[in-house]
């Protein structure tokens, strides 16, 4: 433990992360006892500024939660009207119909919806239940009681941006602490990893597997937008490089969420994500409907894929991993944020039971049961094959296979089994060598844009006189083995151009980070081949600001 003195605090439910999940277990945890003290703490500088989701929202998880969320202001207002699945190619678009699809494909009594926005009211909910919600309050470290997780340290300010070291105006934070703590920061969170490696949490499970997903909104001509029509699309532009695909929500307002989804366990390192999502744009189908409109804001975030068969444990003592913190992504259904809803309220009800039988600081195994056996496991383990197909097969056999698997588990077996996912991502990066570059168009400024001009569009932000959050485990890992082995592919993977090799006449390259542009998306702490990035949280309220993503 750090040897800063530190003031504290004590709760009896920690809460680390403003998303869903987190949102959700506090709300429960206030309606089965009001008495209770809880405090959620969010990095972002207010609630929803780093949520990003497609978002075709399952209400089951608010039905469960707040059955009367209809009649309480929700914003979630736009039904899907229409649902619609292409396959492209180059110059043109098959329309594969919905009716071979497994009912659970189905997005009736779904809604598209701004998460951002429905986690900015679900906050306003639970401070009406009496709940603490501290915005701009990042967690830089975890606090222990001999082998419990007792609390987190939170808002520390003025470290050295050189050295690391307490600066001048150097603020310690605080210490809280609570009978449980859950961990709720989304994909990839730098607490939720120590924990799993700490308690090795991943034994006896695949390893997790992710996509980086990015998104603009759209604002469109009003003669081309179709209220509630949900689009998805695979095939072109990544073909046999990348397994992937796009949405096209239309909201609100002549809006549209136009996403695109890479899958990183592609091979090429010469692979440049953020430009095969602005190369799609060019389309005919899509270019079409972005004619004439203009984006308005511009996101990334990574996604868990591993789904059933890479969830952890999800308990040690005294905390619980909450949603993505765990991976409770449907990726056939590309929904997430339902399970995550009920992962929530299943730990507020687990810590509850603990809490009133007089217990705390233990393994809330009964959350981890109910996970797994109650709605979650089974919406889960419906549709587990179809990852591990799409990576060892390709699409064309996934869209069989898989489709065939989950009818099957609809009857309650599968012809599968349960397959395994195979090696990490960063461990299915291919040598450099063994590639061939690929030669993108130049973006035109229309419909297709540059990477800085991009991330000026989702609004990010850091203070420059802090340490760069981002760190290499060996600063000459990048430009000694990942150059000449992979090309470097932290130049591309990143969707916010903070990695650079900057070579300059008469002197070796050198390896840049530019942390101010990070958009907290976590694909470089996944992807990079020789996993020597590791994504710290940077100081409260840095990073996005997504309005209504």
């Amino acid at each position: 433990m750090s040897q800063i003195t530190r003031e504290k605090m004590d709760y009896d439910v920690v809460i680390v992360g403003a998303g869903p999940a987190g949102l959700s277990a506090a709300i429960r945890l206030k309606q089965l006892d009001s008495d209770l003290s809880v405090v959620v703490l969010e990095k972002g500088s207010e609630v929803g500024a780093h949520i990003l989701s497609g978002a075709v929202l399952d209400p089951a998880g608010l039905d469960a939660l707040l059955p009367d969320w209809r009649t309480m202001g929700a914003p979630i207002k736009t039904l899907v009207q229409e649902d619609n699945f292409y396959m492209l190619g180059p110059a043109g678009q098959i329309r594969i119909p919905n009716f071979p699809m497994p009912p659970l494909m189905n997005n009736h009594g779904n809604y598209i919806v701004s998460m951002a926005n429905v986690c900015r009211w679900m906050a306003g909910v639970a401070e009406g239940l009496g709940v603490e919600i501290f915005p701009g309050m990042s967690c830089s470290e975890l606090v222990f009681d001999g082998d419990r997780v007792a609390g987190v340290v939170a808002g520390e300010f003025g470290r050295d941006p050189a050295t690391g070291a307490p600066g001048p105006s150097y603020e310690p934070g605080m210490e809280l602490h609570g009978k449980y703590v859950f961990l709720s920061e989304g994909v990839r969170g730098s607490l939720a990893k120590q924990v799993i490696e700490k308690y090795d949490l991943s034994k006896g499970h695949c390893p997790q597997k992710f996509g980086l997903g990015m998104k603009e909104i759209w604002e469109i001509d009003p003669a081309k937008h179709r209220l509630g029509t949900v689009t998805h699309t695979m095939g072109w532009p990544l073909g046999s490089n990348a397994g992937g695909g796009s949405f096209i929500y239309h909201l609100e307002n002549n809006q549209v969420y136009v996403g695109f989804v890479v899958h990183l366990n592609y091979e090429n390192p010469h692979l440049y994500p953020y430009m095969e999502f602005q190369r799609f744009k060019h389309h005919p189908m899509v270019a079409d409907l972005l004619a004439g409109g203009k984006r308005v804001a511009y996101g990334a975030r990574a996604i868990s894929e591993g789904g059933y068969q890479s969830m952890p444990k999800m308990v040690a003592p005294g905390v619980a991993l909450l949603g993505c913190s765990v991976g409770m992504v449907n990726v056939p259904r590309i929904k997430g944020n339902h399970n995550a809803m009920l992962s929530g309220k299943a730990a507020a009800e687990a810590a509850h039971a603990a809490i009133k039988a007089g217990r705390s600081g233990d393994e809330l195994a009964a959350y981890e049961a109910e996970v797994r056996g109650g709605a979650i496991g089974r919406d889960l383990k419906k549709v587990r094959n179809v990852k591990p197909l799409w990576s060892k097969y390709g699409l064309v056999a996934s869209l069989m296979g898989g489709g065939l698997d989950m009818w099957t588990n609809t009857l309650g077996f599968s012809v599968f089994g349960t397959l395994k996912h195979g090696k990490s991502d960063a461990q299915a990066t291919g040598l450099a060598k063994d590639f061939a570059p690929i030669d993108y168009p130049k973006p035109d400024g229309k419909l297709s844009f540059d990477r800085l001009t991009n991330v000026a569009y989702s609004f990010t932000n850091h203070d420059e006189a802090q340490p760069a959050h981002l760190k290499l485990k060996d600063p000459s890992v990048p430009i000694a083995v990942n150059l000449p082995k992979y090309a470097e592919p932290a130049q591309r993977y990143c969707p916010a151009g903070v990695y650079e090799v900057v070579a300059e006449e008469g002197k070796d390259p050198r390896f840049v980070i530019n942390f101010q542009n990070c958009v907290h998306c976590k694909t470089c702490d996944i992807k990079d081949p020789s996993q020597n990035i590791v994504w710290t949280t940077p100081q409260g309220g840095g990073g996005p600001n997504y309005p209504n993503m």
